[in-house]
């Protein structure tokens, strides 16, 4: 009886040890660190909030004074405006409050978006070569074949 007593308390102390042992090396490892959610893109537009636009696609770019790649796709996104897509640059210095309420804090941000205001493509910083002309025209080119269907 005595022996068992004294191999639950070894036991016990045992258990005591290993506890304060893994208590202390948890405190020592470093919290992960943490990412705010930055860099998100809307899943969808009010098209009424770029003013009138009769295009079935609208391509917006989210843009800041200060930035030098917001330059050069203010110039580059005039090229595909046209009778299917309307562009529309939003300054954050002239409308912050667009920049607010669809979230926007990584300029250049594009955001295509169909006629229902609904986003097709989103691209976060300057794109690649390329990248945006291509999938803007697969996208109308998807929306011509789909309304052509629908005659």
């Amino acid at each position: 009886m005595i022996w068992n007593v004294e191999r639950l308390i070894i036991a016990l102390i045992l258990v005591a040890i290993a506890a304060v042992a893994a208590y202390v090396l948890n405190r020592r490892r470093p919290d992960p660190p943490t990412q705010g959610r930055r860099g998100s893109i809307p899943e969808q537009l009010d098209r009424d909030d770029f003013g009138v636009v009769d295009a079935p696609w609208l391509l917006v770019v989210f843009t800041a004074p200060d930035c030098d790649a917001c330059d050069e796709m203010r110039t580059k996104v005039a090229t595909v405006e046209g009778t299917d897509v309307a562009v529309r640059i939003v300054d954050r210095g002239e409308s912050p409050t667009l920049h607010e309420r669809y979230g926007i804090d990584t300029v250049p941000t594009t955001v295509v978006v169909d006629a229902s205001g609904v986003t097709r493509l989103g691209i976060l910083g300057p794109p690649a070569t390329g990248e945006l002309w291509d999938a803007l025209a697969a996208l109308v080119e998807e929306g011509s074949a789909t309304a052509g269907s629908a005659d």
